[in-house]
C-alpha cells in the first residue's frame, strides 16, 4: 500500500492509495471492522454486504479501483445508488469508513475522506467549482448534514444533524446550525465506535 499526505487546515492526514486486489481487500476488510469490531473472510465480508447495503456499497467502492474489477463493481453501485442513493466517488477514502443507514448520501468525487469517519444518511458534500471538502480523520458527519465547497473539517469532529457547512471547522470541534457554527471544543468523538488501528508504518 501506497500513502497520500493531505492538507486539513492545520492538520495533514496521510491516506492509503491502493493499487492492488490485496491493497483493495485491506481497505474492506478495515471497513468491516468499523461495522463489526471483528475480522473476517472476504467471502463473510461478501455475505455481510447483503445484510448491510451501505457496506456492499463500499465492497464495491474499494474493488472499483482495483484492476478488471472496475467493470463488474462499478455495475453493482450503480445498482445499490438506483435502490439506495448512495453516490460516493471521492479519489482518497482513508481506512474505516462507516456508512450508517445508507440511505440517500452523496459524496462529491472532488472531496477527501480521512480515516475511520462516518457518514450518516440524507449526507451531501458537494462541490464548488470542481473543489469540495477535506474531512479529518476520526470525524462524525450527522444526519441531512450539507457541506458546501472546498472546506476543512478537521480531526475528531463532529458535526450535528441538519448543518450546513460552509467555513472551515477546526479539529476537535462540535459544530451545529444553519450556517454551522462551532458550539464545543472538548475533543469529543463518543459518535466514533470501532476505530480501525491505522497501520503503523502510516
Amino acid at each position: 500500500m501506497e500513502y497520500k499526505k493531505i492538507s486539513c487546515g492545520d492538520e495533514v492526514l496521510t491516506l492509503p492509495v491502493p493499487h492492488n486486489f490485496a491493497d483493495c481487500l485491506e481497505l474492506i476488510r478495515s471497513d468491516y471492522y468499523r461495522y463489526t469490531g471483528k475480522r473476517a473472510s472476504l467471502l463473510r465480508m461478501w455475505l455481510y454486504g447483503f445484510k448491510a447495503p451501505g457496506f456492499g456499497y463500499q465492497i464495491g467502492l474499494r474493488l472499483s479501483k482495483c484492476g478488471w474489477w472496475r467493470i463488474p463493481t462499478k455495475i453493482a453501485t450503480k445498482i445499490l445508488f438506483a435502490k439506495y442513493g448512495l453516490q460516493i466517488a471521492p479519489p482518497l477514502i482513508g481506512y474505516g469508513l462507516y456508512i450508517g443507514h445508507h440511505c440517500g448520501t452523496i459524496v462529491s468525487p472532488h472531496a477527501i475522506i480521512g480515516n475511520n469517519v462516518n457518514l450518516s444518511q440524507f449526507t451531501t458534500i458537494g462541490a464548488v467549482r470542481g473543489k469540495a471538502a477535506v474531512i479529518g480523520d476520526n470525524t462524525y458527519i450527522g444526519p441531512s448534514v450539507c457541506i458546501v465547497g472546498q472546506v476543512n473539517i478537521g480531526k475528531n469532529c463532529t458535526i450535528g444533524a441538519g448543518a450546513v457547512v460552509t467555513h472551515d471547522i477546526p479539529s476537535g470541534s462540535t459544530a451545529a446550525g444553519v450556517p454551522a457554527k462551532v458550539i464545543s471544543t472538548k475533543n469529543q468523538s463518543g459518535y466514533i465506535g470501532n476505530l480501525y488501528p491505522i497501520p503503523e508504518n502510516v
